[in-house]
């Protein structure tokens, strides 16, 4: 059987756990690979509304086993927090999600780190959702951090304490005022809470599975926020391409299957970095309006602009994608003229690839397209679809040479049409 990958292709906040939901019920295993408590999946259906952090958006199916993999970095006292919620909806927690114990744990003084950093920065910040993702993975690099298996240890009390002072030494030498002792008692309880649920070794479990069953893997954050290939220094401390899943996971390439790259009809970015795209008028703020544009777990207002389908090939490149999703489609039911640009003007010289230097002047070159001014929140099949709508997504997989599989056009389950 394969591994098949659902990926976020721009700057996060694409709409994927509405997506792995919706797939989740031809899958009997889902899975996290990579990211933390910084992500939020937003799940709609029933009416009624879910965030989820750390646990994979396969949670409310029945029959699924749910993994968070040894690529994710783990708060618990989050995570303790998340169930709970999720728990009072009738939902089995223990019994559907499986953890990794390999999976990086975060401390408090990880955040208490992450919010020195930011603050170190000033206004070169880069916009970190201060849960203590990038110190907890700096940690993992520099082989400082603890696992999520080593709680098992007899030892762990010395080990935790060994990792907090090496913070609070990090914390004293910024000058940064705190107490590092002010969530300690809340962590040990949530850390004995762990101890409850099924610690596997992600690797051999997910590859026995894969002998019989088919799986999906549930990417974070977007691709073009990629340690390695997104618009670095504004990026996130993982791996989000395709890439990820192999390592997050523990499984080989040539396991993976279908990889479902997931976008919005248009472009949001939560924090500092390049978005050459952005609208700074009233068009940008009424994007923000329609679409909600709030970050699921920081709240913070995203950027908006029209869709980049520059920077979308590149992520349809880097990670294989082999079929596409346009999320939010509805969202752009009311506008006369649609933008959409396709191809860059970097220091003057035109281009459609996306350039090195995260600092460059880069002006967006636009295709304009009539807007189909129809509001398609009730359509339910591809024939339903207004004929300008359509002919919008065909101009776009010419462009991008992936076929969109799936188009979306509200936020419930219901609201999905299969092409």
């Amino acid at each position: 059987m394969k591994l098949d990958v659902v990926l976020g292709l721009q700057w996060g906040d694409e709409g994927k756990g509405k997506i792995v939901d919706v797939l989740a019920g031809n899958y009997p295993v889902v899975a996290r690979f990579q990211g933390g408590p910084n992500a939020g999946h937003s799940l709609h259906f029933e009416g009624k509304s879910y965030v989820l952090r750390s646990i994979p958006s396969g949670i409310f199916r029945p029959d699924a086993i749910n993994i968070i993999g040894n690529g994710v970095v783990l708060d618990p006292i989050t995570f303790r927090q998340e169930c709970a919620n999720i728990g009072r909806t009738g939902v089995p927690v223990r019994e559907r999600i499986k953890i990794a114990k390999k999976a990086h744990l975060i401390l408090p003084t990880h955040r208490l780190l992450d919010a020195a950093n930011e603050a170190a920065m000033g206004k070169g910040k880069i916009g970190s959702t201060l849960k203590g993702i990038g110190p907890t993975y700096t940690d993992k690099v520099s082989r400082n951090g603890l696992r999520v298996g080593d709680v098992l240890a007899p030892d762990f009390i010395e080990r935790y304490r060994k990792l907090k002072d090496r913070h609070v030494n990090q914390l004293r030498m910024m000058n940064f005022e705190c107490d590092p002792n002010a969530e300690e008692d809340e962590f040990m309880a949530a850390v004995e809470y762990l101890k409850e649920f099924e610690l596997i070794d992600c690797e051999y479990f997910v590859n026995s599975q894969l002998e019989t069953k088919p799986m999906l893997a549930e990417g974070a954050q977007g691709s073009m926020l990629d340690i390695d290939y997104g618009s670095y220094p504004f990026v996130t401390s993982s791996t989000t391409s395709c890439a990820g899943a192999c390592v997050g996971l523990g499984v080989s390439p040539s396991k993976i299957g279908h990889v479902y790259g997931i976008f919005k009809a248009y472009c949001t970015r939560v924090g500092s970095g390049p978005f050459p795209t952005e609208l700074f008028d009233k068009t940008g703020e009424e994007l923000r309006k329609i679409g909600n544009e709030f970050g699921a777990v920081t709240g913070r207002p995203r950027r908006c602009g029209w869709l980049d389908l520059v920077a979308l090939k590149y992520a349809v490149m880097i990670s294989g994608v082999t079929d596409l999703i346009m999320m939010k489609s509805d969202c752009l039911d009311s506008f006369p003229v649609i933008k959409v640009c396709t191809s860059y003007k970097v220091d003057g010289k035109e281009t459609g690839q996306v350039p090195f230097d995260t600092f460059a002047h880069i002006e967006p070159v636009y295709t304009e397209f009539k807007g189909w001014n129809t509001d398609m929140t009730s359509c339910r099949k591809e024939e339903d679809l207004p004929k300008e709508f359509r002919e919008y997504i065909s101009f776009m997989e010419k462009y991008l040479e992936v076929p969109i599989k799936i188009v979306s056009v509200g936020p419930d389950r219901d609201a999905t049409i299969m092409r």
